[in-house]
């Protein structure tokens, strides 16, 4: 399927959850690999916040670009943000949704408010 660029300039994007690990299969642990060059995925939350409404989503990026100095409830930008829609039969049931992945996450700095 096709990705779709985000465009992140005009939002506020603050961390909600750590990077730990991306699972890949639940029931045996595997961990996600990146399937061109076999690094580890990590999986974050975020709270994204533009136009006065808020989204909690996962976000997956590449080991290599989790920056050091994040914090909970800190701004962060995701450089790269793309989101690929998905589908599939589990158990019988068909499910669908949205993926969301960026080359990194780094540290960023709260935006100024306009007349302030």
């Amino acid at each position: 399927m096709r990705s779709i660029r985000v465009e992140t300039s005009a939002a506020t994007v603050l961390l909600t959850e750590a990077p730990a690990p991306k699972v890949r299969d639940r029931q045996t642990g595997e961990i996600a690999k990146d399937a061109v060059s076999g690094e580890t995925l990590m999986r974050i939350g975020v709270v994204y916040i533009e136009d006065g409404e808020s989204s909690l989503i996962q976000v997956t990026v590449p080991e290599s670009g989790v920056s050091e100095g994040l914090a909970l409830g800190a701004p962060v930008a995701l450089p790269g943000l793309v989101a690929r829609p998905w589908e599939s039969v589990f158990n019988g049931q068909q499910r669908h949704g949205i993926a969301f992945r960026a080359a990194a996450v780094t540290p960023a700095a709260f935006p100024v408010a306009v007349g302030a």
